[in-house]
Formats: C-alpha cells, sequence, structure tokens
C-alpha cells in the first residue's frame, strides 16, 4: 500500500504536507512512504507494523527527531546511511525488522558507529560507553547499491577497501589527534577490526569519524589540556579569516603551550 497525501493529511489533521510535524501509521500496511519527500517538517513519525524497506524518502525530513520503525521488512542496516543527514534524530525503535540479525550486540554498535547522536535505540537508553565502543568496534555500514546518495559519492572511487585499510586509517587519524594533543597514541590492539570488509569512507563520513574521534579524546583531557586544545582550536579558526597570503602558522606558540 503507498502512503497517499490524503491519508497523512487525514491522519494528522493537517490542512497541507509542509505543516505536518507528527504522524502516526501503526499498521497501515504501507510498502511506499516516497510521500515523505514532500513532508519536510515531520518530527515525530510512527511507521511500526507496515512493510516498509526502503528508508530513502525519509533523507529530507531534516527535522525528524524521533522515528519509530518496529516490525517492518528493512532488510539491511545500510538503510540507515538515508538516516544520517538527520541531525536531530535521537530517537530510533529499529527492532524486529530483518536488518537486525541475529547478534543483538554487533547489530546495536553498528546502528550507533552509523548515528552515534542517538539517545534511545529500540527503548533503551543510548549510554556515552555504547558510543564510545561503538566509534571502535561498530562496523561500518555502506551506502545501499543503486541509490542516488551512493552514485553522487562514488565519483568512480573503487567500491570497497580492504579491512586492513579501514583499520589503518582510522588508527592513523586517531593518533595523529593524540600527537597533536601531546598524547602518546595508541597501539594496533586498541582498534578493533570488524569481522566483514569494511566499506570504503567517503570524505564526508571521514570528516565525521574524525569529529568522533576528537570529541571522544575531550573526555580524556584534564583542565591543563583542555587549554592547550582550546588555544589551538583558536589559532586554527583564525587561519580561515585571513586571506591565503596572510595566514600565518602556530606551531611555536603550540609547542610553548605544550611545554608549559
Amino acid at each position: 500500500m503507498k502512503l497517499t497525501r490524503k491519508l497523512i493529511l487525514a491522519k494528522a489533521k493537517a490542512s497541507d504536507l509542509q505543516s505536518v510535524r507528527k504522524l502516526n501509521c501503526w499498521g497501515c500496511s504501507l510498502t511506499d512512504i516516497s510521500i515523505f519527500c514532500q513532508v519536510p517538517n515531520i518530527e515525530v513519525l510512527t511507521l511500526s507494523v507496515n512493510s516498509v524497506a526502503s528508508l530513502s524518502p525519509l533523507t529530507g525530513c531534516l527535522s525528524l527527531s524521533e522515528l519509530y520503525l518496529r516490525r517492518n521488512m528493512i532488510p539491511s542496516l545500510s538503510e540507515l546511511c538515508h538516516l544520517r543527514p538527520l541531525t536531530r534524530l535521537r530517537v530510533l525503535w529499529l527492532a524486529e525488522n530483518p536488518c537486525c540479525g541475529n547478534d543483538p550486540s554487533k547489530y546495536r554498535l553498528t546502528v550507533l558507529r552509523c548515528l552515534p547522536r542517538l539517545q534511545k535505540l529500540d527503548n533503551q537508553v543510548v549510554t556515552e560507553g555504547e558510543i564510545a565502543l561503538a566509534l571502535m568496534e561498530g562496523e561500518e555500514v555502506s551506502t545501499p547499491p543503486g541509490s542516488v546518495q551512493n552514485q553522487l559519492s562514488n565519483n568512480g572511487l573503487p567500491e570497497a577497501e580492504t579491512e586492513n585499510d579501514a583499520l589503518n586509517y582510522n588508527m592513523e587519524e586517531t593518533n595523529k589527534i593524540r600527537e597533536e594533543l601531546g598524547m602518546k597514541p595508541l597501539s594496533r590492539d586498541k582498534f578493533s577490526s570488524p569481522s566483514s570488509p569494511s566499506i570504503i569512507e567517503r570524505p564526508t563520513m571521514r570528516k565525521t569519524h574524525t569529529l568522533d574521534a576528537v570529541l571522544l579524546l575531550l573526555k580524556d583531557l584534564d583542565e591543563e589540556e583542555l587549554h592547550i586544545v582550546h588555544t589551538a582550536t583558536q589559532n586554527r579558526l583564525q587561519t580561515y579569516t585571513l586571506d591565503s597570503g596572510d595566514v600565518q602558522s602556530f606551531p611555536a606558540q603550540k609547542t610553548a603551550d605544550i611545554q608549559h
């Protein structure tokens, strides 16, 4: 069954799709939700107990904060890539879908690695410890083959990289950050290798993982080290406000800060 404009307006008691903020379509036998490309302001959406298989129509719902998808037909966790742009998403219920598999721990860590901003997954509160573990041990998920997002991001690059390539990249990036902060590098055994080959991380995804690593490292710093990071960040920001010919470097200042 295809979700229609008429059904949405009737359930939401709204006059137009743009004004719809909350919608409950529990148990409506839905298979096609492509209409959500026209519902950009939805905040809370219930689609539990349906037959939805693709989440691509939700990519543009940037105000979505709660999404309930229990007991649908989502085949793979790769569909979560469509939810990555939803930076306000905090609650997700995905249980009882084919994508959940038979390993609850592996499933949960993979979801949280893909969507680290979640505060509740499958009606269970997400802890900071879980997020940290997920960033290290959760599997990377790829954009579903054939999707527009996947076609735009490939740009002719190879479809996948080897398991060791992905592991080495994560380790090198994290240790580079630790070195700049005057911290000891982590050994290779601190980086868990996924059980299946990793999918190549696109430039935008790599930036996300770098930010996650920085935020994770901040929790290990004391007050003096945080001041060093603060100074380095201010210096970095200043370079963006200068013309290319006036950009200054600050290695000497950073060295002096670290020594003190």
